[in-house]
């Protein structure tokens, strides 16, 4: 028996990986100090992997993004990989390849785009490279790391669904002779990662799959690693050439229920991932113990215990958390503390230590704090009713346009503005004590009220108050409800060097006071635009937290849509016209499997109605970015929000050929600039993607904003870009006669 970790964050204790590229982009660091800092932390995380684990794979690291590097590796990009500046021209330039969200979690990846006239190649082999590298860190196996060619091919665009096939037999070449490369180099094994698997496989996709990997495996010894969810194909797996087949155990129920039909071959490594590697809570050692028992007495198999899913997901280490409830930081695990679960599970196995369980919950702090009874009676006594408008979209319609009277292509942001060194410095002295309340926001009113005189001075319609006051978009939230709690260096990579801190939902969760009412009517205050109030959406807190487990996870949804519920009427009262309910995480957070789909979106529906219960008068937007909208608008249609604004730009307007199927009747914004790269757009690029828009979307139905918030914009960016950007409104209107109120 073994243990195998992988995934382990890339980012750093200190977010080292987020330092180093940025001073490179920034000029503060050389070249060579970028590559010796990489090469120091990724020293650093492989001798953590060797302290607790038997064996990992090496080659893990990316400067950005591993599926940009696999398509550097196989030639789709024929980039030389050394040169920096070409690297990170395909990933944050004005060419920059489209991001989207990498399965149903809240990474971002790059989406390579493949054709029949792709010319594949082995132009790179990075698994070579880091076995070279790194060989030497301990006496573990050698393990090579790479994405599997379905996994590659399957989560890039560009090519018809039918070409598939056709695809994924081409990369075979160069996947193989990678392999051979690497397996002559001495690879002990290659784990090679498949999520893709765990998807709904088409029965055309078997053929050309089994016949890719039949000769792959003949390359090198390969684990072929799934996660996320189950895997429908196990027997298809059983029958090919493969060394080991990871498999999720924890959020891949149906995985156990296979092997118990179909047993497991005794020929191959079961990789058994058993340990949570998506949520934080304490494994339950002695029951992980029972169940790995079970697995031997089923099968014949040589069993690797291992992490579920990447470790990728969690924060770096719980140790450095001083601020913690100590009965929430008694419960929680973050990577390295995985990494020690496993250590610790194969000892007992082995009888090599005493079988005294650290998850025994007897030995923890109490937590009867962390529930409220007011809270549960809130949600029980919901009926029907309460998840409904008052009134339907088509009757909200011209009470909002009599109310807003706003132009033909109108104008605005989605929420923040840049978070300068100075805003954030502010912030760091007023949480440290070295700024009183008073003169904290004294400064935050002078950054609204210079927000708000620059969007007047552009010209935008509806106007933001900039989101100064605000670290991460649920954060700040979670930072003001009971029941949810937020580390000091709990970080996870979002995309890039793009950095958040998922808050801990532990209890019942209630709003203790107004979270946003100063701010926003502050704002109003100062124009006679309308400021739109911003709040997170309840499916966006809940995907980009850690959430309890002890009750089911809409219940959860509800409770935190109930206190929005609470701030939108406050909102309403003070006068506010337009609420935002930023909801990016709703396509994201669905289940993998389509035939989840419906209950998941009848509760996240429900979820974001309830706390958008607002009046008909008062006009609900909600964002969502970087998501497959083509077979989900039907869902979307359930949230019934007035607006929707969506990412469109690096997509080059291509997510709009969702709504050429679809009906959707209410009002769209598609990004027209991709607020992800420093490029500053042309009024002519704004322009091309709004004309190929409004083919699908009625005019005055069409909304003008960027693809997403711009806090990690500069000015200097930011500024440029909303002026082209509303130029290329008013060029519209001029075209097409809309300088007064929107049609009816």
């Amino acid at each position: 028996m073994r243990t195998y970790a992988y995934g382990y964050p890339r980012l750093g204790e200190g977010r080292e990986f987020k330092r180093l590229i940025e001073g490179y982009w920034q000029g503060k660091v050389s070249e060579t100090a970028l590559r010796d800092g990489m090469a120091e932390l990724e020293q650093q995380r492989l001798a953590t992997y060797a302290q607790f684990v038997d064996a990992f794979p090496m080659g893990e690291m990316t400067l950005y993004d591993a599926m940009l590097d696999t398509a550097i590796m196989l030639g789709v990009y024929s980039i030389d990989p050394n040169d920096l500046n070409a690297y990170f021209e395909l990933a944050r330039g004005e060419n920059a390849l489209p991001m989207t969200k990498w399965f149903n979690t809240n990474y971002h990846y790059l989406v390579p785009h493949l054709s029949r006239a792709t010319a594949f190649r082995l132009h790179w082999n990075k698994p070579l490279q880091h076995l070279q590298a790194w060989r030497s860190v301990s006496g573990s196996p050698s393990i090579g790391y790479l994405i599997g060619p379905y996994t590659f091919v399957r989560l890039s665009r560009g090519y018809a669904p039918e070409e598939l096939p056709y695809l994924l037999e081409a990369v075979a070449e160069p996947y193989g002779e990678l392999l051979r490369q690497v397996r002559q180099a001495g690879a002990d094994y290659v784990q090679i990662d498949e999520p893709a698997l765990v998807l709904d496989v088409p029965a055309e996709h078997l053929p050309a799959l089994q016949r890719v990997y039949q000769s792959l495996g003949e390359a090198a010894p390969l684990l072929l690693m799934t996660y996320y969810d189950s895997v429908d194909v196990l027997p298809l797996l059983y029958e090919l050439p493969l060394a080991g087949i990871g498999l999720d155990l924890v959020h891949g129920k149906r995985n156990l229920q296979h092997i118990g039909r179909f047993g497991f071959p005794s020929d191959k490594i079961l990789v058994a991932g058993i340990i949570d590697g998506r949520n934080v809570w304490r494994s339950n050692l002695g029951a992980l113990m029972e169940q790995v028992e079970n697995l031997q007495s089923r099968t014949g198999a040589t069993l690797w215990l291992s992490n579920g899913s990447p470790l990728m997901h969690l924060p770096v280490s719980v140790a450095p958390e001083e601020k913690l409830d100590p009965a929430l930081k008694a419960r929680i695990a973050f990577a390295k503390e995985r990494l020690q679960e496993l250590q610790q599970l194969k000892r007992w196995l082995l009888g090599e230590s005493d079988r005294s369980d650290p998850s025994n919950m007897s030995d923890m702090p109490p937590t009867d704090h962390w529930y409220s009874t007011e809270v549960r009676q809130r949600v029980a006594n919901l009926r029907p009713s309460d998840f409904e408008r008052e009134k339907p979209y088509s009757e909200r319609d011209p009470l909002q346009r009599a109310r807003l009277n706003l132009p033909l292509f109108p104008t605005t942001t989605i929420g923040s503005f840049p978070q300068t060194p100075e805003v954030r410095q502010m912030r760091t002295a007023y949480r440290n004590g070295k700024i009183s309340a008073a003169e904290y926001e004294t400064f935050i009113q002078n950054e609204i009220r210079r927000c708000i005189q620059l969007q007047e001075e552009i010209g935008l319609d509806v106007l933001v108050h900039g989101e100064f006051e605000r670290t991460d978009m649920v954060e700040f939230f979670a930072e003001k409800m009971e029941g949810i709690a937020f580390t000091q260096h709990g970080w996870l990579l979002s995309y890039g060097t793009r950095v958040y801190r998922p808050p801990i939902i532990y209890g019942d969760v209630q709003r203790r006071e107004p979270m946003t009412l100063k701010e926003i009517t502050f704002a109003q205050s100062l124009t006679q635009k309308p400021v739109k109030g911003m709040l997170t959406g309840p499916v966006t807190i809940v995907a980009w937290s850690f959430v309890r487990e002890d009750i089911p996870v809409e219940q959860v949804a509800f409770q935190i849509a109930l206190a929005l519920q609470d701030e939108v009427r406050d909102l309403e009262e003070a006068g506010i016209a337009i609420i935002q309910i930023d909801e990016p995480a709703y396509r994201e957070r669905a289940p993998l499997k389509r035939a989840d789909w419906e209950p998941y979106f009848r509760w996240a529906a429900q979820a974001f109605k309830l706390a958008a219960r607002a009046r008909p008068e008062t006009q609900l937007h909600t964002h969502m970015c970087y998501s497959d909208f083509n077979e989900v608008l039907h869902f979307i249609d359930w949230m019934d929000a007035d607006v929707i604004t969506i990412e469109a730009t690096r997509s080059k307007g291509e997510v709009i050929g969702a709504f050429e199927h679809y009906n959707y009747a209410r009002q769209i914004g598609p990004g027209v600039f991709d607020v992800h790269s420093p490029v500053v757009p042309r009024v002519e690029s704004i322009e091309a993607i709004i004309e190929r828009a409004i083919r699908v979307i009625p005019r005055e139905r069409f909304w003008i904003n960027p693809d997403c918030g711009l806090k990690t914009r500069r000015w200097e960016e930011v500024i440029p870009a909303l002026q082209h950007m509303v130029q290329a409104a008013h060029n519209l209107r001029a075209r097409y006669g809309g300088d007064g109120v929107q049609l009816r």
